[in-house]
Formats: C-alpha cells, structure tokens, sequence
C-alpha cells in the first residue's frame, strides 16, 4: 500500500529583477530595504505592562503582565505571550503600534513563525519574565 501525504508548499518570495548594469550598491539598497506598506507584517517587542483603556492587558493562559510582543499585519494588531499565547487586540490600531515604535527594528525574518522563534516567544520562555 502507497502512502501520500500534501504537504502544502509555500512559493519562495521573488524579488523583482533590476535592469542588467544596474550599480551593485543600487541593487544590495533595494534587496536591504525594510518591509513597508500597509502588507507588511512588523514585530515590536514590549517588555512593560501595556494597559488597554486603563485595564493591564493579561495573558488568559499564563496570567502574565508584560513582556509582549506585538504584531502588526494590515489594520489589525495582535499581541504574544511569551508562553505562545497569542490574540488579536482590536483597542490596539495600527496608528497606536506606530506610535509605539521608538527605534524600528532592522532585523527580517522569513516568516512569523521564525521570527517568533527568534524573540523567544514560541513558548520555549513560558512563565519567564525576560524584560
């Protein structure tokens, strides 16, 4: 008996070829550039408690306080738990996350889920507070 599994692949993400004889500099600028623009997915990492209409923000799983992380895709804002707890927060809009940001991160990850790995919040720091 043959067995099959679909594994769903996803495409890797091509970037647009520059014209040949473009200057070398030009082109590592364009490949460097941070992701921006409303599709843009962007992290920011918040180590103190982030009050939400005056209420603490609390993990429902672990009852953590702080040390979040916060994800910010389209309109919508979501915020992590170190212990990979994770939600969507609609009293968070994209103009507060903006206004949240002191110093952008420069770091790119290939996806959300590497980069939650990355910071530590896949669950692998669950009940530790890092910040």
């Amino acid at each position: 008996m043959h067995r099959t599994t679909n594994r769903p692949t996803e495409p890797t993400p091509v970037l647009p070829a520059l014209p040949a004889g473009t200057d070398p500099l030009l082109q590592l600028e364009y490949q460097t550039e941070l992701p921006s623009g409303p599709g843009a997915t962007r992290c920011l990492r918040h180590p103190a408690e982030l009050s939400l209409r005056g209420v603490p923000a609390m993990c429902t799983a672990c009852r953590a306080r702080r040390d979040w992380l916060l994800i910010n895709h389209s309109r919508n804002v979501w915020i992590v738990c170190r212990c990979s707890n994770q939600w969507l927060e609609p009293e968070i809009s994209r103009a507060d996350f903006d206004a949240l940001i002191d110093i952008p991160d420069g770091t790119i990850y290939p996806s959300v889920e590497h980069g939650l790995a990355a910071l530590g919040f896949d669950g692998a720091f669950a009940g530790i507070y890092l910040g």
